[in-house]
């Protein structure tokens, strides 16, 4: 994804002062910060009381300075710790600003306020990251999902290891209802498998043993293996043993990536997030230029130099824009939290927000849109032949092949018709460009096009030839069946739409989405009869992957942001080309997780009305806490100018209006997979 990385790499930003400041350790543990704040505002309490005793502040004055001190050195602990680290950097940001404000106030002894600010900034950045933390272990929680050991087969006997001590092709005896330990592929029993941690799926899967295990050796990628045949790190076991060949280490399983990738969400920062960053550069010296104006109000205006700075240092508090910095990767972290609950990866606020915009989608056909394997759609007797024979001699003779389609009228005719093989047909050959030729009953057999039939002179009658023609083009891939010198039947196979594709469309066109496009290097008709079936915009048929890349860039030249839905693989370059690309079936798939700016973990299309819904969500709640964020700053800068309002008021509503952003994001954590 060579296109999209260096656009990524040139706007990520290292967040990791950000998190320190929200994971402070410390003699009280992790939460030091929050007893920290709660100390603070005791002491700051403890002056308060003493202070409104006259007769005390008159004889102990003293009393009152110490414990507003306290307060102060309580409630400035890590803001003082994170100021001098991003001065370190060349950052002035919002911190800096409350220590500014405090000192202040410190300076016009008014030691009760500046205890009052300072208790009121950390409690609310405590209580702010108390809440953010939700988000964090929604992600973190990933994590626990794999289990400390696991059980070994070595020399015939049973040994527990750690995890992180498992080797490729080892073999792991999984016992009922517990959690497999490693990504693999069963070579012995058969179970349901609860996929919910990885795929999102409500309802347990059935997984069977591969064939033997010397199948393993022909798939060259992991990915390759039949998910039937496939498990991963984290899932749960039903009631079945299970003996699973590892396949992956524990470090590259399918869940550890996904928890990695995760957990870097926040240093991908969305267009939103870039925009206030900005914002916030020219904002904070345009703010401290203002403040040091207004220090030099008495010489204008009839007040004391005291009041002047105390209206000054107020200003800063209200214009500091904590709430702004904090919005939008609140609701980015809530929304990347929830949708990885449902078992979908989104790779941080800039794919999120384009998620959230898109108008435009480009599919994949095969494995995307339709079900990535032939079936058999239409098994039609003619000349008034027997049908059950028919359908016998039919079933017979593509049993002896090893070619796609062959199996897959074989499979559907035993399985729709209850029919068995009896082993009558033999002497199987394959006729290049035409079809096959076999023996059914000491008889000729002839399944292929209209040139095996004429050569083998076996007519085509006109009424034949167009029913085959008509199945052409409407995408199926149409053969004559000839026995006894006469045309017997018509068969033809297709890869159908998934059964959940079209609703799937449906809902994607109601929460927005205008335009829908297939793009697939299959012929046009199938192409046309796909798009008809499922109710697509457009369909594009012919197409090699540097022809889909071209379809992209046309789409986004007319539509701006253009969604590409594939598996991750063989549209790479078409993904990388779109503004978002999404991969389907991405568990297990080291190339779609990292080609992807969305992985749906489980091959469901129908999780993308979801993904998408949450991402609107998403950017309505980004907004809402924008306008939060900048109305209450627009609001108390002119009362704190005019002197309306006091340095308590204004932090209480200042710190007020970052907690409701924070809240109004983790919303997004409750918001509903229908």
């Amino acid at each position: 994804m060579a296109t999209k990385s260096s656009v990524k790499n040139s706007e990520e930003h290292s967040q990791q002062h950000q998190n320190n400041h929200q994971n402070h350790g410390g003699i009280l543990g992790e939460k030091s910060e929050l007893y920290f704040a709660i100390l603070s505002g005791v002491f700051f309490f403890i002056g308060l009381i003493i202070e409104n005793f006259t007769s005390l502040s008159i004889k102990y004055p003293t009393y009152i300075v110490v414990s507003f001190m306290i307060s102060i050195i309580l409630g400035g602990w890590f803001t003082t710790i994170e100021t001098f680290k991003k001065i370190k950097k060349g950052e002035f940001e919002i911190d800096f600003l409350m220590l500014a404000a405090a000192a202040g106030a410190i300076y016009i002894n008014k030691w009760g306020e500046g205890a009052l600010l300072l208790f009121l900034f950390s409690l609310g950045h405590a209580l702010e990251h108390f809440a953010m933390n939700k988000a964090r272990k929604s992600i973190e929680n990933l994590g626990k999902l794999s289990p400390k050991k696991a059980l070994v087969k070595r020399n015939n006997n049973l040994v527990e290891v750690l995890i992180n001590e498992l080797k490729i092709n080892d073999i792991i005896i999984v016992k009922p209802n517990t959690k497999i330990a490693a990504d693999g592929v069963i070579i012995k029993g058969n179970s349901s498998i609860n996929q919910a941690s990885i795929t999102g799926e409500s309802m347990p899967v059935d997984k069977i043993a591969i064939n033997s295990i010397e199948n393993i050796a022909k798939y060259k990628d992991f990915n390759e293996i039949p998910k039937k045949n496939v498990v991963y790190t984290g899932t749960i076991n039903g009631d079945s043993v299970l003996e699973i060949q590892v396949l992956k280490l524990s470090k590259d399983s399918t869940i550890s990536r996904l928890v990695k990738m995760v957990s870097e969400v926040e240093n991908q920062k969305s267009p939103t997030q870039l925009v206030t960053k900005k914002f916030e550069k020219w904002f904070v010296p345009i703010v401290l230029i203002l403040v040091l104006t207004l220090c030099f109000a008495y010489l204008v205006i009839n007040e004391s130099f005291e009041q002047s700075f105390y209206r000054a240092i107020t200003v800063l508090i209200a214009a500091s824009p904590c709430a702004l910095a904090i919005s939008t990767p609140s609701a980015v972290l809530s929304g990347v939290a929830r949708a990885a609950k449902s078992g979908v990866l989104i790779k941080g606020g800039r794919a999120l927000e384009n998620l959230g915009s898109l108008t435009t989608i480009a599919f994949d056909k095969t494995g995307t849109l339709t079900q990535g394997k032939p079936k058999l759609t239409n098994a039609i007797v003619l000349n008034n032949f027997d049908e059950i024979e028919f359908l016998e001699i039919t079933l017979e003779v593509e049993s002896l092949s090893n070619h796609p389609l062959a199996k897959a009228i074989s499979k559907d005719i035993s399985t729709k018709y209850q029919l068995k093989n009896n082993n009558n047909a033999s002497d199987i050959k394959a006729i290049q460009g035409k079809g096959i030729k076999a023996t059914y009953k000491n008889k000729p057999v002839f399944i292929g096009n209209k040139k095996l039939m004429t050569d083998e002179n076996i007519i085509v009658s006109d009424a034949i030839d167009t029913q085959m023609n008509t199945l052409l083009l409407n995408g199926h891939t149409a053969m004559l069946v000839g026995y006894q010198q006469q045309i017997i039947g018509l068969l033809s196979v297709m890869d159908i739409p998934r059964i959940t594709a079209k609703e799937t469309l449906n809902k994607l066109r109601k929460i927005g989405i205008k335009k829908m496009v297939m793009l697939t290097g299959d012929h046009q008709n199938v192409a046309n009869s796909i798009a008809s079936q499922i109710g697509l915009t457009a369909a594009k048929g012919n197409l090699l992957p540097e022809d889909k890349v071209i379809e992209i860039q046309k789409l986004k030249a007319n539509n701006n942001k253009v969604a590409m839905v594939g598996d991750g693989v063989n549209d790479a370059p078409a993904m990388a080309n779109s503004t978002v690309g999404i991969a389907m079936g991405a568990a297990g798939s080291d190339v779609a997780l990292e080609t992807a700016d969305v992985a749906l973990m489980s091959d469901k299309i129908e999780k993308l009305p979801f993904v998408i819904a949450l991402s609107r969500k998403s950017k309505t709640i980004i907004k809402q806490n924008i306008w939060i964020s900048l109305g209450v700053v627009a609001i108390l800068i002119p009362l704190t100018l005019f002197g309306v309002t006091s340095i308590g008021y204004t932090v209480l509503i200042h710190e007020g209006s970052t907690l409701v952003v924070v809240l109004n994001a983790l919303r997004l954590l409750r918001f509903k997979d229908e």
